[in-house]
């Protein structure tokens, strides 16, 4: 009973015609950059950041949120019409998305994508309300020993998981730690690491470095690279399909929303690895697997409900621990700390509005979605005409303003313009910039545990691992980098990342 009068304060809540009005702004918006290759949720949730300042802390989350799982719902409209994902996680999707319409079956693919996806979202917004309570319960039992090792395990995942070399991305994160020490000590308030400049007194602002990385480093990339545009001969037919098709896609379904809802809750999970892994179950127990790769209606359902069921569990974590799966949660993360509100344990039961509306706006986003992805296909499509002459500077454009308006300084500006350089380097030595964010987000929040932990302790180191919690979250992170730097383990790892 009690559950049910929690969800329906976060009903009131969403229901609420400014928060509808926001929900659906970001679930379009979201729409729009799965559409659009080379953008992607992290850049444009970084790029708009600023903007939502002025809003309440409960209606920013829910118009990012929207942006976040709107993003799977619009990439695999061009991934299945002309082979282009607009995300990574429909990669998978596209495979036999674009076989079916080559074969003159894009409704079907289309319809199978969007239904996967909004019985996935449902089922794991169920599960988010149903579960992140006593994931919140147990958080409550977490003093500063506790919250440090479990930043210690965040950081841990976040390297392991990340694209590429190990080495680069422990640099990374010890990177990202050390630009959240710059500003004021927590306890004495003295300057460190300031280089002389008043401006970074307040710290590195969050805000700025992921725009910079995010955005302007990824657009610079993509400029060197201009993504390639196809054109969809094949017409999209009709959307609903025959009586086969719908027996055929319940069980991937199915399998697909179990194993992205479970997915989505470990770090580095969400929704890429959840569809990968998604498409490789279905493909083995499909009966004949040869159809896969050739229009197999299975191999666009279970993806495509995976990466969605995925990307909405991924809040559960963060809203109960205040720890990020992945770089989209750790931007959640620094809105909601830019707004006053820290996420974590406390609050469902500080901010009640924030925890049940934003898992209530879930279901009305996922109702937005497929009223905006069926019906507006011949849109989204001829959006992809739009030249990204026009698209980049305006992105430019929104991130300096955006800047300005955080203290309304210049230096801010340059300092954007200093990450947007960082960017691009990082991505073109192959540095992966999340570890970096997740970093300079959990570094200050380390080292504020840490202190605490050590003072209570009377500087005793020994309160880490006395602590039977804070020990078992220490000895999963040991075990995490112990295992991939094994040779056989890190085999896997490159395999994995590879295919």
């Amino acid at each position: 009973m009690e559950l049910f009068d929690q969800l329906m304060l976060g009903l009131g809540h969403a229901l609420l015609p400014v928060n509808m009005l926001w929900c659906f702004v970001g679930v379009l918006l979201g729409t729009l950059v799965g559409v659009l290759p080379g953008l992607g949720p992290s850049a444009t949730i970084a790029i708009l950041l600023p903007f939502t300042f002025g809003l309440a802390p409960v209606t920013a989350v829910i118009m990012l949120a929207g942006i976040y799982y709107g993003a799977q719902y619009g990439s695999s409209t061009t991934a299945i019409l002309i082979n282009l994902p607009g995300e990574a996680s429909s990669v998978v999707t596209a495979i036999d998305g674009y076989r079916m319409a080559r074969k003159g079956r894009a409704g079907p693919a289309l319809f199978a994508a969007a239904i996967g996806s909004f019985v996935a979202g449902t089922v794991a917004t169920l599960l988010i309300a149903l579960f992140a309570p006593s994931l919140a319960e147990v958080g409550l039992m977490f003093g500063p020993a506790e919250y440090f090792s479990l930043m210690v395990l965040g950081l841990v995942t976040s390297i392991v998981l990340a694209h590429g070399s190990l080495l680069k991305a422990v640099g990374m994160v010890l990177l990202g730690v050390l630009l959240g020490l710059v500003g004021q000590d927590v306890q004495t308030a003295e300057p460190r690491f300031t280089m002389g400049f008043l401006e970074l007194a307040s710290g590195v602002s969050f805000v700025v470095a992921a725009m910079g990385l995010f955005g302007i480093g990824e657009i610079a990339r993509d400029l060197e690279h201009p993504a390639r545009r196809a054109v969809l001969t094949t017409a999209v037919g009709g959307l609903i399909p025959g009586r086969d098709d719908l027996r055929r896609i319940v069980a991937p379904i199915l399998r697909g929303t179990a194993i992205g809802s479970v997915l989505g809750i470990l770090p580095g999970g969400g929704a890429l690895l959840s569809s990968f892994a998604a498409y490789s179950i279905e493909k083995k127990v499909s009966k004949p697997p040869e159809g896969f790769g050739n229009g197999a209606i299975e191999g666009v359902a279970a993806p495509e409900s995976a990466n969605n069921a995925g990307s909405q569990t991924s809040f559960i974590p963060m809203l109960t621990l205040g720890i990020p799966s992945n770089a989209v949660m750790a931007l959640m993360i620094g809105a909601l700390i830019v707004q006053g509100v820290t996420p974590g344990p406390l609050l469902a039961t500080e901010h009640p509005d924030i925890f049940w509306g934003v898992i209530a706006s879930m279901w009305v986003g996922n109702v937005m979605l497929i009223v905006l992805n069926l019906p507006l296909i011949g849109m989204w499509v001829k959006l992809l005409s739009m030249p990204f002459k026009y698209l980049y500077p305006a992105i430019l454009i929104f991130c300096a303003l955006g800047t300005y308006t955080l203290s309304a300084t210049l230096f801010d500006v340059w300092l954007l313009m200093g990450f947007g350089v960082m960017g691009y380097v990082f991505l073109k030595l192959d540095c992966e910039p999340a570890p970096l964010i997740m970093g300079l987000i959990l570094g200050p929040l380390m080292e504020e545990n840490f202190r605490r932990a050590m003072f209570l302790s009377r500087g005793e180191f020994s309160t880490f691992v006395t602590r039977p919690i804070s020990l078992g979250l220490l000895v999963f992170a040991a075990l995490a980098l112990a295992a991939v730097l094994l040779p056989v383990f890190g085999r896997i790892r490159e395999q994995a990342f590879e295919e």
